[in-house]
């Protein structure tokens, strides 16, 4: 497709693995882009160019480049041998050269930072800053507790008050950014991750005698406390009761908590692995609990609700701004195991309520999240790029 209006948009991901959840809302926009006849060229760390999602924008005409081949040459790394430390050819200067000249011959109209958190590609944006690039930054997640070090400040300060615009997941990671940064952010946004329970109406209910519960995260406890869930579930009263909790995912920790689990007497865990197939999640299970202790706004917090199941899930991130406690769900006041076990025996006393709340929760989330978030940020980025 040809487009006399056609602009270009570079897209660098910060995600340091062969794919993240982090990536699918750069991801869907740039294939709206470059099916609308724009070009798109992508910088990203670990490129497996046989994952789906790269072939998608190969096939599509983006280029692809991969950061860990982005380095100075043997032979002029070899220099630092003969250099003082502050002045050696470093992996981050060579990505910045290597990355400074790419863009040159690209020439984009708008460069989107795609960051995991809200400072890990704050590198990358300054060398866009430096250099007059325009861009725009995307943040998937804040942490409460991981405030950038002083030193650190200046640049950040810098970056988020030269990009064209701040995207947020969240209301939360924005005023969280803003508070770490100490200033208010002039233009900004709150956009939606796109979701895979593409339903027109939610599912049936589940029936059966006792109440599966699905953990859907990766299994990394720093963020998504498993471990808390696991010690909620070791007390009497929940080994007596007919509940089963699934984990759906894969991540570090997956060995760490099973031994956990069989270490504390927790018998009525199951660890399913990782699965595609979120509707299969969600016709097994009543409801949906996440013991997170941080967010961004949770993708399988969306999916489930899509398909008209209630959460179980801690007040982390944008979770309150779609879990309406009580309503929909029923949420912990914080990530610890007696707030936790308060938020899971509310929900077990309201058990025979769980349908009528996951109808309420399909509803809710269709009024909050666009059917296509890829093309609403798409559309955003577009605007941007004209505006320029």
């Amino acid at each position: 497709m040809t487009n006399n209006n056609s602009k270009r948009f570079a897209f660098i991901s910060t995600c340091p693995e062969k794919w993240g959840g982090s990536e699918e809302l750069w991801h869907g926009a740039a294939v709206h882009l470059a099916r609308s006849g724009h070009k798109v060229c992508v910088f990203k760390t670990n490129v497996d160019y046989e994952h789906k999602r790269i072939k998608e924008l190969v096939s599509l005409g983006c280029s692809v480049r991969d950061f860990i081949n982005m380095r100075f040459p043997v032979p002029v790394r070899f220099v630092n041998r003969f250099l003082p430390y502050p002045y050696y050819y470093t992996e981050q200067k060579s990505r910045s050269v290597i990355l400074v000249r790419d863009l040159k011959v690209f020439q984009p109209d708008l460069t989107v930072v795609s960051q995991g958190e809200n400072f890990d590609g704050v590198w990358y944006a300054e060398t866009l800053r430096k250099r007059g690039f325009p861009y725009a930054l995307v943040s998937q997640k804040a942490v409460d507790h991981f405030w950038p070090l002083d030193f650190q400040r200046p640049v950040m300060k810098d970056v988020y008050k030269a990009a064209v615009k701040s995207f947020f997941v969240s209301n939360h990671n924005l005023k969280l950014t803003e508070n770490q940064l100490g200033f208010s952010l002039l233009n900004t946004e709150v956009v939606r991750n796109p979701y895979q329970t593409k339903l027109e109406q939610p599912l049936a209910w589940t029936n059966g005698d006792g109440l599966n519960l699905a953990c859907v995260a990766r299994l990394w406890v720093m963020d998504k406390g498993q471990d808390i869930l696991i010690k909620v579930l070791a007390r009497e009263k929940w080994k007596a009761r007919n509940i089963k909790v699934s984990f759906y995912g894969e991540g570090v920790n997956r060995d760490g908590l099973i031994d956990l689990a069989k270490a504390i007497g927790v018998n009525n865990v199951y660890f399913q692995g990782q699965t595609g197939d979120v509707i299969s999640i969600w016709k097994e299970n009543h409801a949906l609990v996440l013991p997170s202790r941080n967010e961004g706004l949770p993708l399988v917090l969306v999916e489930a609700m899509m398909c008209g199941r209630p959460a179980i899930a801690t007040n982390a991130g944008g979770i309150p701004e779609i879990l309406e406690d009580g309503q929909t769900g029923f949420i912990a006041s914080a990530a610890t195991e007696d707030a936790f076990d308060n938020a899971l025996e509310r929900a077990w006393e309201h058990r025979h309520e769980w349908e009528e709340m996951g109808q309420k929760a399909a509803r809710r989330i269709r009024e909050l999240v666009p059917k296509d978030p890829s093309k609403t940020f798409a559309d955003s980025l577009l605007n941007l790029a004209v505006a320029l």
